[in-house]
């Protein structure tokens, strides 16, 4: 899959069948409409292109009106979304910035200059809700016109729906701010995850393992950044990490801010692996794993972050983590191993 920051540049396809849209999760009802995209590229005889956009436009217009608590959670990291589009079969995806100049094109020059100009495409895909240009004034029926005048086709899907619920990202950020994990992965249709290089943290798991008794290398973690500063899950989880060895590691993580020894802000999403394999250990162990590109399931919540007085009730905390984890890896035998599709 290619993937171009905007959409002059030589590699890009002078045609193509093109669906809009943020893509955040690429959840169940994200992935039957590529699903329709790609089958219409291949009889096309067409590259099916995905056109996003970043930051996500309700992120542009919550920071202009100076309003934060207006802009989404974020589900994926961009890194996560171009991975999952690459699985459902894209084969392009063209990442545009959303600025001033992009948010003021009307309807009628964003069709010109972005899908027609800029993207030559034939065949375009979108939502039952599309709606595009400035202050929103182009929908699907403006779309259509311009396709009929043009000589491009327009389809619209209608929404996707489990168990009678509306697949939308708004209801995959609803399940994840609840905790719900399996009704995130029911939405998602796979467990929610993230992926990232291993960074150094604030080697604090060093320091509870040298201050605490039979702490031993318990405490240590591996640590991943998530960029965006609102992420759409928080808190204490059961995890699975992939990406250090052949088989999955069963762990305890944590993602958000870190309140109790660092409150800057910064999202981090922290791991510890419960066992190490002997083999692994011997030559891959926590400190070893900087740079690795792994990916993290997070398969059932434990409990929200909170701010604890002091390292000696953090590290109660972590304990008490670390034995609930267990029990959920040890009543969910079942939950599921390593596939081919897993592997990094």
């Amino acid at each position: 899959m290619h993937v171009f920051r905007g959409f002059q540049h030589p590699g890009i396809a002078p045609a193509c069948a093109l669906t809009i849209g943020n893509f955040d999760g690429v959840h169940r009802g994200h992935q039957a409409m590529l699903a329709l995209l790609t089958s219409e590229a291949r009889h096309r005889g067409l590259p099916a292109c995905v056109l996003s956009f970043e930051p996500h436009p309700r992120d542009f217009f919550a920071a202009r009106l100076g309003k934060p608590e207006l802009a989404p959670a974020r589900i994926a990291t961009l890194r996560d979304k171009l991975s999952e589009l690459e699985r459902c079969g894209v084969d392009q995806v063209v990442v545009l910035r959303f600025d001033e100049r992009l948010a003021a094109l009307s309807a009628q020059d964003f069709i010109q200059r972005v899908l027609v100009q800029g993207l030559g495409a034939r065949y375009v895909l979108v939502g039952d809700d599309f709606r595009f240009g400035a202050k929103r004034q182009g929908d699907y029926a403006t779309l259509d016109a311009a396709g009929q005048r043009q000589g491009f086709d327009v389809a619209r899907m209608m929404s996707y729906e489990v168990h009678g619920l509306r697949v939308s990202s708004s209801a995959v950020r609803e399940a994840l701010a609840a905790g719900d994990m399996e009704a995130a992965a029911r939405l998602l249709g796979r467990p929610y995850a993230i992926s990232g290089h291993v960074v150094h943290g604030q080697k604090l798991g060093r320091q509870l393992a040298e201050s605490t008794p039979g702490a031993a290398d318990g405490f240590r973690t591996l640590n991943l950044r998530f960029a965006h500063d609102k992420p759409a899950a928080h808190g204490i989880f059961a995890v699975r990490t992939h990406g250090l060895g052949e088989a999955p590691m069963d762990g305890v993580a944590s993602l958000g801010v870190r309140p109790t020894v660092e409150d800057a802000g910064r999202v981090l999403l922290e791991v510890h692996c419960l066992d190490w394999p002997a083999g692994l250990a011997a030559q891959l162990g926590p400190r070893e794993a900087y740079g690795k590109l792994v990916r993290v399931e997070l398969l059932h919540k434990l409990r929200d972050e909170a701010r604890f007085d002091g390292l000696d009730a953090l590290t109660a905390a972590i304990r008490e983590d670390v034995a609930q984890a267990r029990a959920y890896f040890a009543t969910h035998a079942s939950v599921r191993r390593q596939t081919t599709r897993d592997r990094i």
